[in-house]
């Protein structure tokens, strides 16, 4: 399954993209270890287990390596965006959007009336964004010296 979001080419990730995935959430999260203090866990994530496992879906130009990525994930709660990865080179670029969208559309299509995720809440930047988008936090856990911040979005059918 792909989908068209110009500039962007959406496409499910597959074997073959293992390494790309990897490198993305690599180099779009290795600007939070001096805040956080510590590797945040989307950079050591086994990519070739979660696209074997999970719906990861990546953001593509033809003339280009892959821009960014997303796993989503069903768990007791409902949809989750477990993580969404805009190599720096291509922050601003539409791509993190057209992928939240996507995300979005997906929830919508298998059934679900919210999608949820979580951040860091020292990723500032993530949570104004997501709150701007219409996500609201409705829980704070902390984990291994982490303090998880988690937001639902409602979502209606357009």
């Amino acid at each position: 399954m792909s989908v068209e979001a110009a500039p962007w080419h959406l496409r499910r990730a597959n074997a073959d993209d293992v390494a790309a995935v990897t490198a993305c959430a690599v180099e779009a999260f290795r600007t939070y270890i001096p805040r956080l203090g510590l590797t945040p866990r989307p950079m050591t994530r086994d990519y070739a287990d979660a696209i074997a496992h999970l719906q990861v879906w990546v953001a593509e130009r033809p003339e280009q390596q892959i821009g960014a990525a997303l796993l989503l994930d069903v768990t007791d709660e409902g949809f989750l965006i477990d993580v969404i990865a805009v190599h720096p080179d291509h922050q601003g670029s539409g791509a993190g959007r057209a992928l939240l969208e996507l995300a979005e559309r997906e929830a919508l299509r298998q059934g679900h009336v919210s999608i949820y995720l979580f951040t860091n809440e020292k990723m500032t930047e993530n949570l104004a964004l997501y709150q701007r988008i219409g996500y609201v936090e409705y829980r704070r856990e902390s984990l291994d010296g982490r303090t998880r911040v988690y937001l639902r979005k409602p979502l209606t059918a357009a």
